[in-house]
């Protein structure tokens, strides 16, 4: 199964074209603390969930604090959430390889 979080960016109904991965958008994620990159992060760290994003900004805490979370950076520019998802249901497999390395930490 591929648990990601979809950063603020990215439409919250990709979770529905994609109803076969979990996601879960940014704005769902229920903190006692304000809504920050660092706090989204420790969210997908702790509950074991990849970050989909459009910015550079998760990558940047990765070269702070490494992985877990392992990030995948979408550098499509400015697409329908329809491009989105029929984007990585193409790279699905790798995806899922992306994931499972031990060695990743971002995929582009």
């Amino acid at each position: 199964m591929i648990r990601l979080i979809a950063d603020e960016n990215i439409s919250w109904r990709l979770k529905k074209i994609l109803s076969d991965w979990e996601i879960l958008p940014s704005n769902e994620i229920k903190l006692n603390d304000r809504l920050t990159d660092l706090n989204i992060w420790r969210f997908a760290k702790n509950n074991d969930y990849a970050i989909l994003t459009f910015d550079e900004d998760f990558c940047e805490l990765q070269n702070l604090y490494s992985f877990p979370p392992k990030i995948i950076w979408l550098r499509t520019g400015n697409v329908n959430t329809q491009t989105i998802a029929d984007l990585l249901n193409s790279l699905q497999k790798g995806i899922l390889q992306f994931l499972s390395a031990d060695d990743l930490g971002i995929d582009i």
